[in-house]
């Protein structure tokens, strides 16, 4: 069996039977040109936590119980003129229109609200025929100081207020988000003028961001991957054809990726959009290393048609193998709770699949056309890739034994910041570089408190037409846990309605005076759960979030209050993130140790295993030591991009070792074997990295942070890891190969 575990048979077929597997190429791009026609992109970030754990689950039930969350509305209006007597009454008519708009179940703004009166009846909160502006200041200064829930909709300086718009969950999944969002800006430009400006932010917005970003990200990564590979194997190859056919295998690789993406979960999401673009970037330097070898061979004086089925001979089962540990990488993904990382795992070991299968079928038919038609690849390499080699030779001749004593060491010492790391996750660095939705939420933060609410759900005894006392006493007590916690004003629930209680209004005339809508908000039409809604800063990020919420969790405990949930998609981000973070970082031990482990099995050597372990962990090791330096720490899409760019990084490793292998077993010694190995996987091992890092630096432009980052990132790994091979990698099979003699004369002398 060969390391390619016999995977390369598939080659050997298409050259055998090439018509009939042209026929089934053809069929299978077909139909994932097909599935492109439905393409779409998901903006929505709670599907990367769905299944993800207890806080999703807590905050599914918070929905069910109390109405979604995940797109309220929320608009920031600013007027230097508030308190002119005419600009309220407009003000007043954008927020009657805002409660009237389509898309809406319910409104929260200084308008929409009102407050018991004498009688029996309610009257506007925001008291209607005021005519000065000492009239307007005095009634809004009122408001802010003793209505908790005005606290959080009026800024302090009368400069401007908070409108909350309650989408109805059934009309908005129907038009979508989009259509919601247009609606909202065309009512607001009717009313934007010099003296009122109007910012919407919220979830629903944010979610619009990010699918905007990703459908820009898309179409850049696919066709700036694309034109940047073309242009690296033009600069390898020195022919545009022969770049050309290089190009035909990835490009399809990326149709077929799509369209199987598309098929099994029906959209692509921000992270689904890396595979695409990694994926491409990886069958371009498979294809690389592929027509490399074929060249070589074919101008080495065999037949062109012979040359390619010794290319798929001897270069299959290494890509077999590479195809192989990265899957591993990508499959180790799956371990991690949450949907989102499950779908990129899976999308990401489907993308390699369908990369090796475009690599032993489309691309020997694609040469054998070419032949065909009477192509000739010139006769070696572009001088720069083979330039460095004679370098890189003589450091591996130099001193072999203290390099890979060094290398050890050094590996061992980079050990030290692995364990620094920390895990840390913020929920803006999800969203574009430059948001204005982030920036008006973060002027709202400052404002009036906060975008990010948190939820705590309060079980009663039950009280259909009236809360109880005893369950009034026990909302009253957990609004004072969260304003300890939150800050004095930051909280609203039933107990914020006690001066109402206080002038002799019930209970339940105070639920009347807000509205059907806005009583939901607060208790279950069945009295047996009540909900308090606490304001936090959107800038805080998940270990701030975390501390919070335990401190709460704690108090709330310790005051004998059962069965309240403390939730909210600050809450569940926070927590199931970091909860994320530090399964991956097993994810990331568990790939390189079954790479390692396959690397041993496929080569049956366990000095291969041994010597594989110190050039790839030198990678990983040495972009952790960026993390750790640069305070980026362990995020999300970091710990991500350590295990893929391992496992891409895997890739020239068993590239190198395949090759020396075959010297080996020609009776070449050890050094020369590296000599040869350098000399012919070297140029490819150089071209492959360079394509792989113009595919990554596409990434990096990306306005979401957390997908430029991991652009940067699997760039550091990438170059490391050519380092590692084409320096350390030698170093240690020489110097390695000596020590191993001296350990068996030793052993023949104590024999002996």
């Amino acid at each position: 069996m060969s390391i390619g575990f016999g995977l390369e048979r598939l080659g050997l077929l298409t050259l055998r039977f090439p018509r009939i597997m042209a026929i089934a190429v053809l069929a299978f791009t077909a139909l994932c040109t097909f599935q492109l026609t439905k393409f779409n992109i998901d903006g929505d970030l709670l599907r990367l936590y769905r299944g993800s754990g207890i806080e999703y689950d807590r905050y599914m039930a918070l929905n069910e119980n109390f109405g979604t969350f995940e797109n309220d509305v929320y608009l920031l209006v600013r007027s230097d003129n508030l308190t002119d007597p005419e600009t309220l009454e407009d003000l007043r008519f954008l927020g009657f229109e805002l409660e009237l708009n389509e898309f809406a179940a319910g409104t929260m703004s200084p308008f929409s609200l009102r407050r018991p009166a004498e009688g029996g009846t309610s009257v506007p909160a925001v008291p209607e025929g005021m005519e000065t502006r000492a009239q307007v200041a005095a009634a809004l200064d009122d408001l802010r100081a003793n209505d908790p829930l005005m606290s959080n909709l009026i800024l302090a300086d009368n400069a401007g207020m908070v409108m909350i718009m309650f989408p109805d969950p059934e009309i908005s999944i129907e038009r979508g988000d989009e259509a919601m969002i247009a609606s909202m800006r065309e009512l607001i430009a009717a009313y934007a003028s010099e003296d009122i400006r109007i910012e919407l932010t919220g979830p629903s917005i944010w979610k619009q961001e990010v699918l905007n970003a990703s459908r820009f990200d898309q179409l850049m990564f696919m066709f700036a991957g694309v034109a940047l590979g073309f242009f690296t194997a033009f600069l390898s190859f020195r022919t545009f054809w022969g770049a050309l056919i290089a190009t035909f295998a990835p490009v399809v690789t990326a149709f077929w990726v799509t369209g199987m993406t598309i098929l099994v979960f029906g959209s692509f999401t921000f992270l689904t959009n890396i595979v695409s673009a990694l994926v491409l970037v990886i069958a371009f330097a498979e294809s690389m290393y592929f027509c490399l070898y074929w060249m070589r061979t074919g101008n080495s004086g065999v037949d062109q048609r012979q040359a390619l089925v010794e290319t798929v001979r001897k270069v299959s089962p290494a890509c077999a193998l590479t195809t192989i540990t990265t899957i591993i990488a990508f499959v180790s993904l799956t371990l991690a709770p949450g949907q989102g990382l499950r779908e990129f795992a899976i999308s990401g070991a489907m993308g390699m699949a369908l990369a090796f299968l475009a690599l032993v079928t489309f691309l020997p038919l694609s040469l054998l056309l070419a032949v065909r038609l009477g192509f000739k690849m010139r006769k070696t390499p572009a001088a720069a890739l083979t330039a460095p080699i004679p370098f890189v030779r003589r450091l591996a001749r130099a001193a072999p034994r203290p390099a890979a004593i060094v290398a050890i060491i050094v590996v061992g010492l980079l050990l030290i910041p692995h364990f620094l790391l920390e895990a840390r996750f913020r929920f803006q660095d999800f969203l574009p570089r430059g948001s204005d939705a982030i920036a008006t939420s973060e002027r709202i933060d400052a404002g009036v408190g906060g975008v990010a609410p948190v939820y705590i759900r309060i079980p009663l005894q039950g009280g259909l037409t009236e809360m109880t006392d005893g369950d009034f006493a026990t909302v009253e007590k957990v609004h004072q846990i969260a304003e300890n916690n939150f800050g004095a004003g930051k909280a609203i629930s039933a107990a914020s309605f006690r001066h109402y209680s206080d002038l002799g209004f019930s209970r339940e005339r105070i639920f009347e005076a807000v509205g059907p809508f806005l009583r939901q908000r607060f208790v279950t039409d069945d009295g047996m759960q009540a909900l308090l809604t606490a304001f936090s800063p959107t800038s805080e990020n998940a270990q701030q979030t975390v501390a919070l919420i335990e401190s709460m969790r704690a108090e709330l405990a310790a005051a004998g209050i059962e069965g309240a949930e403390i939730s909210g998609f600050r809450v569940l981000t926070a927590y199931a993130s970091l909860d994320m973070i530090a399964t991956l970082q097993i994810s990331l031990v568990l790939a390189v140790f079954l790479s390692v482990v396959l690397i041993g099995i496929a080569f049956r050597s366990w000095k291969m295993a041994l010597v594989a372990v110190i050039p790839n962990s030198l990678p990983v090791l040495l972009t952790e030591l960026f993390l750790y330096l640069s305070g980026i720490h362990l995020q999300l899409t970091t710990v991500i991009s350590l295990t893929i760019a391992f496992g891409i990084a895997v890739d020239d490793t068993i590239h190198f070792l395949a090759h020396y292998a075959r010297a080996r077993e020609r009776g070449e010694s050890i050094a020369h074997a590296v000599d040869t190995t350098l000399d012919r996987v070297g140029p490819a091992l150089i071209a492959t990295t360079l394509i792989l890092i113009a595919g990554c630096a596409v990434v990096t432009v990306s306005v979401l942070p957390q997908v430029a980052l991991f652009g940067l990132l699997t760039i550091i790994t990438l170059l490391a890891a050519l380092i590692g091979d084409l320096i350390v990698l030698p170093a240690l099979l020489i110097g390695g190969g000596m020590m191993f003699a001296r350990w068996s004369e030793r052993k023949n002398e104590i024999r002996a």
